[in-house]
């Protein structure tokens, strides 16, 4: 029996046009780097200075000194800007869902490649919080500010886990829209999920270790009946 799920959030729960891929994109060529898109897809999903700090270094400049720093910095407003241009929804279906596998008594967390001052203003932008009760969207939000490694290290599931009194990981169900999502959640020894919502086709997340690929978050509760 499933006790816990947890989620992604851009791509997976939440609908931000592209902005995460074409900030990252965006500031790591500004620093001088060429960014491949099988090297963008590859690292998507991950914690971002990591995955600046690799871009860059795959893209022929040396992630030396305070470049990454920076980059990062640049990284942050573009992405600042483009939720202000373009304020992010939840996808189509989502928030039904949750709310549903809540209401079955099961946990929901969000886990995310991003830190703390990256996740919390968009999730104010869509007046989603978290914690104990029906008043919450989710029972807790897990980011990269919370484990000594994000993905595909298991960690932020083992976090929320912990959060949310999850004892069996056996019993958590992990979804996300990219590789390294389907990664961690095998790598914790959990339900394994990859969805469609992203920018990852069905042959690359099947390419994967994993239990589902569904098309939406939206058919999670469908699945956990069927179970």
């Amino acid at each position: 029996m499933i006790a816990l799920v947890a989620l992604d959030m851009a791509g997976t729960t939440i609908d931000d046009g592209g902005a995460v891929y074409r900030a990252l994109q965006h500031s790591v060529e500004e620093a001088g780097a060429t960014v491949a898109a099988d090297d963008l897809q590859r690292w998507m999903g991950t914690d971002k200075v990591e995955a600046i700090t690799n871009l860059l270094r795959l893209g022929g400049v040396d992630p030396a000194g305070d470049l990454v720093a920076s980059t990062f910095d640049a990284f942050r407003a573009h992405l600042r800007q483009a939720y202000h241009d373009e304020p992010p929804v939840a996808l189509p279906g989502v928030a039904d869902a949750i709310a549903d596998l809540r209401a079955r008594g099961i946990k929901v967390a969000l886990t995310t490649g991003f830190s703390d001052d990256v996740a919390e203003p968009l999730l104010d932008s869509l007046g989603w919080t978290a914690g104990d009760g029906p008043d919450h969207t989710v029972d807790a939000v897990i980011t990269t500010s919370d484990v000594p490694a994000g993905r595909p290290a298991p960690y932020m599931i083992f976090r929320a886990m912990e959060a949310c009194g999850a004892h069996d990981v056996r019993s958590v169900l992990v979804a996300g829209d990219t590789v390294v999502d389907v990664q961690s959640g095998r790598n914790a020894g959990a339900v394994a999920v990859g969805v469609l919502t992203g920018k990852v086709d069905r042959a690359t997340l099947a390419a994967e270790d994993h239990d589902y690929i569904l098309d939406s978050v939206a058919d999670i509760p469908t699945v956990l009946t069927q179970r």
